[in-house]
């Protein structure tokens, strides 16, 4: 079954999450994620806007490419993580979480109304009118390839040269799609925004070709996402987390560092120069799965964190999890302990992401 994007991703198709897991490991998946809120700002002073609000140096990015950065508070905490992409110097794309839709609109509309109203040029658009498809595993290149995609001159248009990271607007299959090469399972793959009166029909050209392509889940693409170690907002990051505890330090860019002009920078400096007290760890589990919430022990049962993402890893074959512990417990082959309804298993820091990731920079 072709899904329509708009719709809630189910947790899976046919194929169980170890297949979908797997499948998309080697061949190509597609998952419907058009619940995630697409928007631009726009306007001379919207780079300048935005980096008030986010760790990174969005001034420093060439045009048409993007990063990992965060939304933070005031007290450095992380309101979101995103992928900010600069398509130019008046104009920035941005993709958050759909589960923060809400509070990020509030939190970016209030910093909006300020800069307006001190006469800055910035506007912001949410893009409802588009659905989000990703296409994910070492042959979506070729599954968007054989559509065709093509420059919006008509010219075909190399992926070969098109890097991790990278943005463009182009034509697949005669379809006009904004395509960022990024995604959310470590894989190589690409993220198609496309309007929401041709989503359907790309879907189903993708679904067309059986032998590199099934549609996936949820329950695949938090397996895929652990996997590779990356982070859920909600489980692993939110309001009370800083980006140097959760080991997103490196999304603080170089030029960032030197004034710290963006909402809890001060708080952020501090940590950078005098360490934090928990750090982001992977874990994996001699036990049965961890979940969100299983505290972690050291080996004579004093709680040291706890669990915040844990499932069984079906490229592994192992339980694993990640967590926050007392940084005296965070270097890699630490031995420890989960505990999981009331009973202790072992569990070893380990260094993520578990499993390669393969994203294509050139």
């Amino acid at each position: 079954m072709v899904p329509f994007a708009g719709w809630s991703m189910p947790i899976q198709y046919k194929d169980s999450i170890m297949e979908a897991t797997e499948w998309c490991r080697t061949k190509c998946s597609v998952f419907d994620v058009s619940h995630m809120c697409g928007l631009t700002l726009s306007g001379r002073d919207a780079v300048a806007f935005l980096e008030g609000l986010v760790t990174g140096d969005v001034a420093g990015l060439a045009d048409g490419t993007g990063s990992l950065s965060v939304l933070t508070n005031a007290r450095g905490g992380i309101v979101d993580d995103t992928v900010v992409t600069k398509v130019t110097p008046t104009e920035v794309y941005m993709v958050v979480n759909a589960g923060c839709r809400e509070k990020d609109l509030a939190h970016l509309g209030e910093h909006l109304a300020a800069a307006k109203a001190a006469g800055k040029d910035v506007a912001l658009a949410v893009h409802d009118d588009r659905a989000l498809l990703a296409v994910q595993g070492p042959k979506a290149a070729e599954a968007l390839a054989s559509l065709g995609v093509a420059t919006a001159g008509g010219a075909p248009f190399d992926l070969s040269k098109f890097y991790f990271g990278s943005f463009a607007r182009v034509g697949i299959a005669g379809i006009p799609c904004w395509v960022t090469r990024t995604g959310y399972t470590g894989e190589d793959g690409f993220e198609v925004s496309v309007p929401n009166a041709h989503a359907l029909a790309l879907a189903e050209r993708l679904a067309a070709d059986r032998a590199r392509v099934r549609f996936a889940g949820l329950g695949p693409r938090d397996s895929l996402r652990l996997e590779a170690g990356l982070c859920l907002y909600g489980n692993d990051l939110n309001e009370d987390i800083t980006p140097v505890e959760a080991g997103l330090a490196w999304t603080v860019g170089k030029r960032r560092r030197e004034a710290f002009d963006f909402l809890g920078g001060d708080v952020i400096r501090k940590q950078l120069a005098d360490g934090v007290s928990q750090r982001r760890v992977g874990l994996v589990c001699e036990g049965p799965p961890a979940r969100q919430h299983s505290d972690v022990t050291d080996l004579d049962g004093n709680k040291v964190g706890e669990v915040t993402s844990g499932a069984f890893s079906p490229c592994l074959k192992k339980n694993i999890a990640m967590g926050y512990v007392d940084k005296a417990f965070a270097k890699a082959g630490t031995p420890l302990k989960v505990v999981v309804r009331g009973k202790s298993s072992g569990a070893t820091v380990t260094k993520m992401p578990f499993v390669p990731t393969t994203y294509f920079k050139g």
